[in-house]
């Protein structure tokens, strides 16, 4: 099915709780992808639960593997390699997609490509349009708020990050405050636009620094809803949740437009889940327009976890001679290199 020219990566993603299998061509052309999320297991917690999260990846990776390569019309002779997320993530999770990607690469003979998983979200741009270099990647997720420097493919130079909380952990603790439930990024971002900015809330380190810190924002709003209720006073929900965002946004915004113009880059790409954010998609578009700087974020169905961001990043890394052995182990932290 392939020919010379084509590369096609397997690729696996299960660092949290999707399972998740994609053949990738080339770098940017999806041509079959399967997730299956537990969404709705981890709601009845409030929360991902690892070790549910471990048992429903064993449970459903040969499924996914198997529906991939059916969906593709594919078999594994056609492969060229196989990419996987190494870390960082939780370890019982990614122990199930690493061993399902080493498996297959001893059985079938396939280089065996690592994967970081936030050059996975990163390379999610790869797949809406060409990344073009220099550029700024900021990186908003659940376990991460990041600014990159990418002057090529597969340079990642952070310059900033988060000191506490990453950006989707302050929404998801913010919606428990406000009893929104799970998960709350995207409850939070639609009460927002029905809400207004009336509350006093803090800009969260707002300094000349490229890092963030979001612990002290989410200790306002915690303090800001129990003064209230000790006051008997009702909680505008709509209206709070509309002035987090705008606090969050605006230091997101700030900072990054001030890294383009320090590095002095006209490409700007958005990674990771909290990109799916309409409030964050809206405001950047706005500003970015009026600074006549490229924008690019990864369509809504790749800003959450997926393969198919680790088959475009694969792409990269296979192509750069990045190999790992079968011992190649998972990891629960690690910097982005």
């Amino acid at each position: 099915m392939s020919n010379l020219k084509d590369v096609y990566i397997l690729a696996f993603e299960s660092s949290c709780d999707e399972t998740s299998v994609s053949i990738v061509r080339n770098g940017h052309e999806e041509i079959a992808t399967v997730v299956l999320s537990q969404i709705d297991i981890h709601t009845l917690y409030g929360g991902v639960v690892p070790e549910i999260a471990s048992r429903q990846h064993i449970e459903k990776i040969t499924l996914v593997i198997d529906e991939c390569l059916k969906k593709a019309n594919m078999t594994m002779q056609d492969i060229t390699a196989i990419a996987v997320t190494y870390g960082p993530g939780l370890i019982g999770s990614l122990l199930i997609g690493l061993q399902a990607a080493k498996t297959l690469a001893y059985v079938y003979k396939k280089p065996l490509v690592p994967v970081h998983h936030i050059a996975g979200h990163i390379y999610a741009n790869n797949l809406t349009r060409d990344m073009e270099f220099p550029l700024i990647a900021l990186v908003v997720s659940g376990g991460h708020t990041e600014l990159i420097y990418m002057k090529e493919h597969y340079s990642f130079e952070r310059i900033g990050g988060t000191l506490d909380d990453a950006v989707g952990e302050a929404y998801d603790k913010v919606a428990r405050i406000l009893n929104l439930g799970y998960p709350g990024g995207p409850k939070i971002d639609a009460l927002a636009r029905e809400g207004s900015v009336t509350y006093e809330l803090p800009i969260p380190l707002d300094d000349d620094s490229y890092n963030f810190s979001f612990s002290g924002l989410k200790s306002a709003v915690i303090n800001l809803v129990h003064n209230e209720e000790q006051r008997g006073n009702e909680i505008r929900t709509a209206d709070l949740a509309a002035t987090f965002q705008d606090r969050v946004v605006h230091i997101l915004t700030k900072k990054t437009m001030h890294a383009l113009r320090q590095y002095k880059v006209h490409n700007l790409i958005i990674a990771g889940g909290v990109s799916a954010s309409v409030g964050i998609r809206d405001s950047f578009a706005s500003l970015c327009k009026d600074n006549n700087i490229q924008l690019t974020i990864p369509s809504m169905q790749h800003c959450t976890d997926n393969a198919t961001m680790i088959g475009a990043a694969g792409y990269y890394a296979y192509k750069l001679g990045r190999r790992a052995g079968l011992d190649l182990n998972a990891k629960a932290t690690d910097s982005l290199h």
